[in-house]
């Protein structure tokens, strides 16, 4: 499937800051279910070039501006062509060490109801363990938007039952690391069907490390593993560790975001646009 994306995000800062910093996770992964067949990031018109690649395989880029600034937009668009790999992600430019994604986050430290929750999960194998964390975990929690905020741990939203598709992948995530299998966050987007929420446009899910297997994605909020409509972007221990875009900003300034995304296949006339989830 050949996917064309453009996603614009503008912050707009009062009074003006001072200098602003930006590290952009905004490269489409390159393994062998995605492949970008062209993509381009910039930062106020600013052509934005990937500067290294990090140890989770993740093309970075950096911006920085020195002077005054009122207002800043990223854009990242391009044609992402994608096949679909049953939810297996194999052939990253980097493999760390699973291990390292067994480490707790402040946004994934799992506590009593967490921990009760993943005794729960019982199956005749990894990969069907995972899957069936990922069916309690759909059964369990209710998709609602505005119930969490970016600061919401998985505690917090499993005590609480609802969440947006952050809520579920880092539940997922902090309950394969309790059952002792390896667990990351994946940021990207998704190319929902005609009528499906618009909201899953920029979204969030999670993969397990299966032993003799590797890594494999789950979706918990849709109730299934990533297929050809969705664009991987970037992994991470949480939210926070792969979040698209990270800034540091020299000022007080009143921050307001505005966030939009259009997604469509290359053939199609005219993409469906949408307002970005958070």
């Amino acid at each position: 499937m050949r996917i064309q994306i453009t996603h614009r995000t503008r912050y707009t800062y009062e009074p003006a800051a001072s200098q602003v910093a930006l590290r952009l996770r905004l490269f489409p992964s390159s393994f062998d279910g995605q492949r970008q067949v062209s993509w381009a990031v910039t930062v106020n018109e600013d052509t934005v070039e990937p500067l290294f690649t990090d140890g989770f395989g993740d093309q970075i880029g950096l911006w920085h501006f020195r002077e005054p600034c009122e207002l800043v937009e990223v854009t990242a668009s391009g044609l992402v062509e994608t096949i679909d790999k049953a939810g297996v992600v194999a052939g990253l430019p980097r493999r760390p060490p699973a291990g390292v994604f067994l480490r707790p986050t402040s946004l994934t430290e799992p506590a009593k109801k967490l921990k009760d929750f993943a005794s729960e999960i019982k199956a005749e194998n990894e990969l069907a363990l995972m899957h069936a964390l990922s069916e309690a975990l759909e059964s369990t929690i209710e998709y609602r938007k505005g119930s969490t905020t970016s600061d919401s741990s998985a505690e917090e939203a499993l005590a609480q039952g609802s969440g947006v598709c952050q809520d579920f992948a880092h539940i997922f995530i902090a309950a394969a690391r309790q059952l002792g299998t390896p667990a990351r966050y994946v940021s990207g987007y998704l190319l929902t069907e005609e009528g499906e929420d618009e909201l899953f446009k920029t979204h969030a899910w999670a993969e397990a490390f299966v032993k003799g297997l590797g890594w494999v994605g789950f979706d918990p909020s849709n109730g299934t593993c990533p297929t050809d409509r969705y664009v991987r972007l970037s992994c991470g221990l949480d939210a926070d560790f792969a979040a698209p875009i990270r800034g540091a900003v020299s000022s007080e300034s009143k921050v307001e975001l505005e966030a939009d995304v259009n997604i469509g296949l290359e053939e199609a006339e005219s993409p469906e646009s949408s307002q970005t989830q958070q």
